[in-house]
């Protein structure tokens, strides 16, 4: 199980995350990104790796 999650201070809302995942895991929500599907998280990383802010981390449980 993965758990996706995001520093809101860091986040700048370019949606680069919502953009790159494969299974919908992000979506945009006052101009913030948020995990509204993290169940559906794989643990690939291709937010992370998209997210030029640092904002955001995928933990394995």
């Amino acid at each position: 199980m993965f758990v996706p999650s995001v520093d809101k201070d860091k986040c700048i809302g370019c949606g680069e995350c919502v953009e790159i995942c494969p299974v919908e895991v992000w979506e945009l929500q006052d101009e913030k990104a948020e995990p509204v599907n993290a169940d559906e998280c794989m643990g690939c990383e291709s937010c992370v790796e998209a997210c030029e802010q640092g904002a955001i981390t995928v933990e394995e449980l």
